[in-house]
């Protein structure tokens, strides 16, 4: 029994060690990167646990929020909008569509014949 306790605590010392020798200096919590490799090195078990409870990056969540965006997606991998089963719905979204156009399209011939008839008049 002793012997597979010492192997898994020599499992978990390596794992910690090389854990913290990889992580990136900017992303290691509460010490220095430096610090939590002595504490590994000098109290394996100790040293293994405290650095999986408070030195080891902590994952990445899924919540959009405190910094965090969510995962990358690529162009690839985003949900393509199908077209409803309902003819209706895709006739009213058409709709509005124009409707928006049109209101835009009058705004830009106002803005337009403003700008015209300010220039037409005298500087005075």
């Amino acid at each position: 029994m002793n012997g597979i306790v010492g192997f898994l605590v020599l499992g978990l010392w390596i794992f910690c060690l090389i854990d913290a020798i990889t992580t990136d200096e900017g992303s290691v919590r509460n010490l220095g990167k430096v610090m939590w490799i002595v504490l590994i090195i000098l109290l394996p078990f100790v040293g293994s646990i405290a650095w999986l409870v408070a030195g080891r990056p902590q994952a990445a969540r899924s919540m959009p929020y405190k910094g965090n965006y969510g995962p990358v997606v690529s162009d690839r991998d985003r949900p393509i909008r199908h077209p409803s089963s309902i003819p209706e719905d895709d006739e009213d979204f058409q709709r509005k569509l124009r409707e928006r156009v049109e209101e835009q399209r009058r705004a830009y011939r106002e803005r337009q014949q403003r700008e015209i008839n300010e220039d037409d008049q005298p500087a005075t």
